[in-house]
């Protein structure tokens, strides 16, 4: 399979004119795609020309190309990895046999639901996001947020293009309705909790590419491990592009860390909202609030459908190959669960804790960006507040702790204790005032919101007064 992407009307690498039955398919899809793009995607700028990269290529001098692009035009498509020769399956029942290029009838229903579970946070992140374009803080954020957006929009193709290859009519019907499905919509939610969470500013935008985008990072790197082979090819080539989401993410908080720290050191009050800011308490609530909602997207600490996924093959563990038990038959996971109104430690069958063990691999991630926050703080010389990540335990709606309350610090509290003290914690209606009265955009080139630092370099090389939007 060539590496090259072609100019079909569906750039692709997957020699798609040599199945004429399914790239008929794929084009009638098409045009609902477009439209669904041009009706709850990004507001006020279809027309205009952005800084955007895409692929002529998945090899590594080719698949980040960059130049003025509409995003009605960008080169949506589907992309796979080159494929690995004699390539076979690295963990579960079936570990060292021959990855499968076709489906195995008995794996068919648990694979479609993992797929369209990941196809339909693609589309959702879009229209969470759609509205941020006309409040955003510099022209290089905004060629940002429109870079993730049209990412997410090609991850779609590629879940819908194993949906319409590999699932026939059940395939197809599935992929009609991830684009009737509507972030937030009452009748027609999103699968998943974190994608039907409004995405109303800036800092719930970079929270969300901090940490909803890197719970996508360990769904795909399991994926990539996956006994289907076009699953696995899938993943890894989205990874590449999902690795600048979370870019944007992690650096975003970065630079409205800094911004605050500065401003509290000019202020005689360290107030950073003086100086129109975000104070730190503020910054620390919204961090609570991203990381909780997206521990919830690995699912149950322990569970049945987790072992069967990694038994059949179908979903692995973050880097599979570094562990040492591909069967993971006899091992066990240590875990506090709540027992009769108590928290006491036992030992869980290691299939069934694969979410947790995917959960820790994420949140040792999650981590190391928050030290790397936290030492932004101690160069500016704020001494007196440290940022941190909250107990896996806190303002959890999936799994053994849904139902219960917690502190950040992981202690048990009742329900109304919790009510009495959430706004300590959570972002309340009166926080979320003031955020959205920092939101107001700035467009010209070189220019930047009071409340987030100018990157430390552009994109491609470029400065961060190129012009990253040009408008129609």
């Amino acid at each position: 399979m060539s590496t090259a992407i072609s100019d079909d009307k569906i750039p692709n690498n997957v020699n798609l004119s040599s199945d004429r039955r399914l790239q008929r398919a794929l084009e009638q899809w098409q045009p609902g795609f477009i439209n669904w793009w041009k009706e709850v995607g990004p507001e006020g700028y279809q027309a205009d020309d952005i800084y955007l990269r895409t692929a002529i290529s998945v090899e590594t001098d080719g698949w980040a190309h960059f130049d003025y692009v509409k995003m009605p035009d960008y080169r949506w498509g589907i992309f796979l990895a080159p494929p690995e020769e004699g390539r076979t399956i690295g963990f579960g029942d079936h570990a060292g046999e021959p990855a499968w290029q076709e489906i195995p009838g008995e794996y068919r229903n648990m694979l479609r639901r993992i797929i369209v579970t990941q196809g339909d946070t693609e589309p959702a992140s879009v229209e969470q996001q759609a509205k941020l374009g006309a409040i955003a803080p510099s022209l290089y954020d905004l060629r940002n947020l429109f870079q993730v957006n049209v990412e997410e929009g090609r991850h779609l193709w590629a879940m819908v293009y194993l949906l319409h290859n590999h699932f026939g009519r059940d395939g197809r019907e599935e992929a009609d309705t991830m684009l009737e499905r509507r972030s937030g919509d009452a009748d027609k939610p999103r699968i998943l909790g974190a994608f039907n969470q409004p995405i109303e500013n800036w800092l719930d935008f970079y929270m969300f590419t901090m940490f909803t985008d890197r719970d996508g990072k360990y769904q795909l790197a399991s994926l990539q491990e996956s006994a289907f082979d076009a699953l696995s090819r899938t993943c890894k080539f989205m990874l590449t592009e999902e690795a600048h989401h979370m870019f944007v993410g992690e650096t975003g908080v970065d630079r409205i860390v800094a911004r605050s720290a500065a401003l509290m050191k000019s202020d005689p009050n360290e107030d950073a909202r003086a100086g129109g800011g975000f104070d730190l308490p503020l910054i620390q609530k919204y961090i609570n609030l991203w990381f909780t909602l997206s521990l919830d997207l690995f699912g149950g600490e322990i569970s049945s459908n987790a072992a069967d996924y990694f038994a059949s093959g179908l979903k692995g563990r973050y880097k599979e190959h570094q562990h040492a038990d591909h069967a993971a038959l006899t091992g066990s996971y240590r875990m506090t669960v709540p027992r009769e109104g108590q928290l006491v430690e036992e030992d869980v069958p290691l299939r069934t804790a694969m979410n947790e063990v995917l959960r820790d691999n994420y949140v040792d991630d999650c981590q190391r960006a928050v030290d790397k926050w936290n030492r932004t703080l101690a160069r500016a010389g704020v001494t007196n507040f440290t940022l941190a990540l909250p107990h896996r335990r806190f303002h959890r709606k999936i799994g053994i702790y849904a139902g219960l309350h917690f502190d950040v610090t992981g202690h048990r509290l009742s329900a109304e204790e919790f009510a009495q003290r959430r706004s300590e914690w959570l972002p309340s209606a009166y926080d979320a005032a003031y955020v959205a009265s920092l939101m107001t955009g700035v467009f010209a080139p070189g220019k930047i919101a009071s409340w987030i630092a100018p990157p430390s370099k552009g994109i491609n090389g470029q400065s961060f007064d190129f012009q990253y939007v040009r408008r129609a």
